[in-house]
């Protein structure tokens, strides 16, 4: 009996160690930049801890403060992205001075639908901003599927084309899922592919491309001093694009994640007992102050359009969070638009950018 309590506190001990350890050089990687990084997150294997299990919770201490947090620090995630992207831009005139060559982004664009054209718009911008080659293959709704494969099949064998992304939602009478597979995973630029989301969710796996979105997430979280280790998180809404990943990549960084979706019974009370929040749920106003927890950090994906006769164009965006109503109760929090929106073409630059120097061999 003595013997098998001994091991156990040496075991308990030893993951403390770990833990201790690993969270110094976290930091410590956190608080170092140098000229050439451009984003704080890690590669994911570094921080990767082994699972090794105390007898009792005591590993993690978290005591919820239900005391009201006020005013809330809104996150900006514009001046965070343009920051990366003028990183990324230095990034690319050293490689055109070093190596003679730029990184390339092929976009395939089908259809005319005003928020495709207006996403795919921004991304070229964003392009020539930080010295990024483009190219946009258009095609009308009622393509053949073949046409949209034999562009793709063309930008995998170019070999100036380092990242290919295929802007979503495609007309129904594609197939989706079979036109995001022929995309190259060294190309795979928006980390679709069922191999990078497959080492994305695999401890000791690294994969080459994390989805857009969810890594400029984890960029806001990190950018903002905000502890994700052993921490609450709840996931609004599970869809490929966002949830799964963002999910995956809160585990990675030892976050204790739930994901909350359109079937899970009682949302609002899962979701207010979370330090982390992030939201793809794609509902206006869904997320209320009663859905919060005093102190929360909340990251809102969502994007809606709702009408407003006042604004430019007839309408304005909103997200899934009741903003005004977070605001007096989140600890931080990222507004709709000018959070998280200009993050994802951010991350979307930086993995083109990964690409081309994986190929080149360009550090």
């Amino acid at each position: 009996m003595y013997r098998k309590i001994l091991v156990r506190m040496r075991m308990m001990n030893a993951t403390r160690k770990v833990v201790v350890g690993w969270a110094k050089e976290y930091k410590r990687y956190l608080s170092t930049t140098t000229t050439n990084q451009i984003l704080l997150s890690p590669p994911l294997v570094s921080v990767d801890l082994p699972e090794i299990w105390g007898s009792t919770s005591t590993l993690y201490h978290h005591h919820p403060s239900h005391s009201p947090v006020s005013p809330a620090k809104i996150i900006n995630g514009k001046s965070i992205a343009e920051e990366i992207t003028s990183r990324v831009a230095s990034n690319v005139k050293r490689m055109k001075e070093s190596i003679g060559k730029v990184p390339g982004l092929a976009v395939i664009l089908v259809g005319q639908r005003r928020d495709s054209l207006t996403y795919v718009r921004n991304k070229i911008k964003a392009c020539e901003e930080a010295g990024i080659k483009s190219v946009v293959a258009e095609f009308p709704d009622s393509c053949a599927e073949e046409d949209i494969m034999t562009s793709l099949s063309k930008f995998n064998e170019d070999p100036s084309v380092h990242g290919i992304l295929v802007q979503l939602p495609l007309p129904e009478h594609l197939d989706e899922e079979k036109i995001l597979n022929l995309v190259s995973l060294e190309k795979d630029v928006d980390g679709f592919h069922p191999i990078n989301m497959g080492n994305l969710s695999m401890r000791g796996r690294e994969p080459l491309f994390v989805p857009c979105t969810p890594k400029g997430c984890l960029e806001l979280l990190l950018r903002s001093g905000v502890g994700i280790v052993g921490k609450k998180a709840v996931v609004i809404g599970r869809s490929n694009i966002v949830g799964l990943p963002i999910a995956l990549l809160l585990q990675r960084h030892h976050a204790t994640v739930t994901t909350v979706h359109a079937c899970t019974k009682n949302p609002e009370r899962i979701t207010c007992e979370a330090d982390i929040v992030i939201t793809a749920a794609g509902v206006p106003n869904m997320i209320r102050s009663s859905w919060l927890k005093p102190g929360a950090v909340v990251i809102d994906v969502g994007t809606c359009p709702v009408e407003d006769p006042s604004a430019e164009y007839g309408y304005r965006l909103v997200g899934d969070v009741c903003y005004e109503e977070a605001l007096r109760i989140a600890s931080a929090v990222t507004p709709v638009p000018g959070g998280v929106g200009p993050m994802t073409i951010a991350m979307l630059l930086c993995n083109t950018l990964d690409s081309a120097k994986r190929l080149y061999g360009f550090t």
